[in-house]
């Protein structure tokens, strides 16, 4: 019962976090719609470089259109 109990509780932290682009994982980064392990490795190596404050500093790299830009506005909290 506890087992359930706490799947239940980490399900919906899961539905109403919302992942920050400067520490997450990949793992965490490819839960976002368009992103994949290649597109997560970008944002890694474009953050050590610089901070990102919104969705849109990733609109400079390979791949990162406007469509995908949306998947990660609705993921992530930006920075204010």
């Amino acid at each position: 019962m506890k087992k359930i109990f706490f799947g239940l509780v980490l399900s919906c932290a899961f539905l109403f976090a919302s992942i920050d682009l400067n520490s997450a994982t990949k793992d965490e980064l490819m839960q976002i719609k368009g992103i994949g392990a290649k597109k997560a490795e970008m944002i890694i190596d474009f953050r050590k470089k610089q901070k990102i404050n919104k969705a849109e500093d990733l609109m400079g790299l390979k791949g990162f259109g406007k469509g995908l830009i949306e998947n990660i506005k609705n993921e992530v909290k930006d920075k204010e």
